[in-house]
């Protein structure tokens, strides 16, 4: 059977930024990284270990070739000795275990952070994909086709609306979640070519290549959450990670992510010197109305026109969510609109909730505390209570209440 990963542009644009700003500032960090199913699944998982293993095997065996690397060379904001790195860059097979815990799958990639880091989003398209396939896939593919064709529909209708004053922007942000990557291709080639006005990129660099589209994307969680260990006192770690990407990127990728630590503690944070260098905040937990509301007052507080500044949504949306969230907003700031499952899993079916996140650096552990409540991660209850009280959260918060060790 055909390989799931056929390239190593198959994956989101922030991973590369990621991982050349920690190739420069921080190339000895070692971490691990492991997989969760939050949702049940249809069938137990671990059925898949044999065919996770050989998919992985796979992977190990690819290179960036000579076309990509010309591509990447020509993204202005990646460097000639990072684009170097990569064309000698090979995952390596010892640092990615898979096996099974009961029904479970439990994969765990563990090494020095910029050879492993890059794994997350290969690994959950590949376990996505395999999962599906045990499913009617002519029966799928015809509901997804039929729903994509309803997208188009209303984004027909909406653009009949009176116009704005800032447009409505969309861009996929489904590699990790996808049905299948031929699948992802046709839903962004789809909306390429009949949604021109609003379709605007896709988080994936292989199609964003190939398609002649914008690469999107700019940093995730697991950047800032390296930095909860690498020396800095930890109520400063996010100043860190904040300045460093400033310093490696100089004005480029300038969407800052804002829930590490909730938005609240983020914005604590986020002074006039970030609020002018950065060109905007994403959205990835926590209700979009509030959050974007927060946004906009602190922009207003540092005297910054909101209108200047850039809202990027990417938690969990649906379209007519997404629009909902637009026609909120977009008479005072510029939006963008990342949607994952709901544009590449669409499909009738029930799709996994899977993530594979950075557990711990540098032999300590990392902490996540979401504004949703579910999304919480940490793998030590102490450090987790101590982050809490170090940026002043209060122990009911949303995210922290049902959040457990290892979850």
């Amino acid at each position: 059977m055909t390989p799931i990963i056929h390239s190593l542009l198959d994956t989101d644009l922030y991973k590369f930024s990621m991982w050349q700003a920690l190739l420069h500032r921080h190339p000895t960090t070692q971490a691990r990284y492991s997989f969760v199913c939050r949702n049940t699944s249809a069938y137990p998982l671990a059925e898949l270990v044999p065919e996770v293993d050989r998919e992985l095997d796979h992977l190990c065996s690819l290179s960036f070739q000579p076309d990509e690397l010309a591509y990447l060379r020509g993204l202005r904001y990646l460097t000639s000795d990072f684009v170097d790195f990569l064309r000698i860059f090979r995952f390596q097979r010892e640092f990615i275990e898979v096996r099974a815990q009961g029904d479970s799958l439990d994969i765990v990639a563990r090494g020095p952070q910029v050879h492993v880091m890059a794994f997350e989003i290969f690994v959950l398209a590949i376990v996505n994909e395999l999962y599906f396939r045990r499913f009617d896939a002519t029966a799928a593919l015809a509901e997804g086709r039929r729903r994509l064709a309803g997208k188009l529909d209303l984004l027909r209708d909406f653009a009949r609306e009176p116009e704005r004053r800032h447009p409505f922007e969309l861009s996929d942000f489904g590699v990790r979640r996808r049905y299948s990557g031929a699948w992802q291709r046709e839903v962004v080639s789809t909306l390429r070519d009949g949604a021109p006005r609003f379709f605007k990129g896709t988080s994936n660099v292989l199609l964003a290549k190939e398609l002649d589209l914008a690469p999107i994307g700019t940093m995730a969680h697991e950047y800032l959450q390296t930095y909860q260990t690498l020396g800095v006192r930890l109520r400063d770690f996010q100043k860190a990670a904040l300045e460093d990407w400033v310093q490696e990127f100089r004005g480029d990728l300038g969407i800052a992510l804002t829930d590490v630590i909730t938005m609240d503690a983020f914005l604590a944070d986020f002074d006039l010197y970030f609020a002018k260098l950065f060109d905007g905040l994403r959205h990835d937990s926590g209700d979009p109305i509030e959050w974007g509301e927060k946004a906009l007052a602190h922009y207003a507080r540092l005297r910054i026109d909101p209108a200047t500044k850039r809202l990027v949504f990417s938690d969990g949306l649906d379209l007519r969510r997404a629009l909902a969230i637009y026609r909120h907003f977009a008479d005072r700031a510029q939006m963008g609109f990342g949607i994952g499952t709901h544009l590449t899993n669409d499909m009738g079916l029930e799709p996994l909730s899977i993530v594979m996140k950075l557990r711990s650096a540098n032999g300590q552990p990392v902490a996540k505390i979401s504004d949703t409540p579910g999304k919480a991660l940490c793998d030590d209850a102490t450090f987790l209570a101590y982050l809490r009280q170090v940026f002043q959260v209060p122990a009911g918060a949303p995210g922290l209440s049902p959040a457990r060790p290892g979850e």
